[in-house]
């Protein structure tokens, strides 16, 4: 016996034609609401590190934040992103900025450990910011790039309740242990801790 052929009513074609008219440009950007929804700094660009570079965690339920740690990448901005990108390197940090512009990326989220600092006490209780450049070149170390990371900085204090002080935002080369000489002699600690205590 054959069966009647359904057609789709004059209403539900009408309907459907409606909504494939709608330009794409007034629909929500999903791709930016999925961004939102994973970096902790909003002006940040979501650029994740590998898995295999960081320790998952809960902090600060099981660590506490204390620390913000400053760095110098000693590579170009892109290169350290693909740096931390790689599974074999076994390194990461929670934001790198580029020198030229201030632009911040996260690579790993606050509420994880970052494989940064060389201590893993210090690993544990820090936020890692790494900073396009050399330590020995200062003409990468920019206005753009001191405002920008001063204020990430100042928002991470802000969050975990950590002073802006000397004692608590702390060079790479101040970790226990470290062989590590950044951010090195060139890089205006005066000039970074006033401009995170007034951003």
């Amino acid at each position: 016996m054959e069966r009647a052929r359904s057609f789709p009513s004059r209403r539900r074609l009408l309907k459907g034609a409606a909504l494939a008219a709608i330009p794409y440009a007034l629909l929500p950007d999903t791709r930016a609401t999925a961004q939102a929804a994973v970096v902790d700094y909003p002006p940040a660009e979501w650029a994740p590190a590998s898995a295999s570079n960081r320790t998952a965690s809960n902090r600060p339920s099981s660590y506490p934040v204390d620390y913000v740690i400053i760095h110098v990448t000693q590579a170009t901005y892109p290169t350290t992103l693909s740096i931390f990108q790689n599974p074999q390197k076994k390194v990461s940090a929670h934001y790198v900025v580029r020198s030229a512009d201030g632009h911040v990326a996260q690579c790993v989220r606050e509420h994880d450990v970052a494989w940064h600092a060389g201590n893993w006490d210090y690993n544990t209780r820090s936020v890692g910011i790494e900073h396009e450049g050399w330590v020995d070149q200062p003409a990468y170390f920019t206005n753009a790039l001191y405002e920008e990371s001063a204020k990430l900085t100042a928002a991470i204090c802000t969050r975990y309740g950590v002073p802006r002080d000397r004692a608590h935002i702390l060079g790479h080369y101040e970790v226990p242990g470290t062989d590590h000489t950044d951010p090195g002699p060139n890089w205006d600690w005066t000039r970074y801790i006033r401009l995170v205590n007034f951003v």
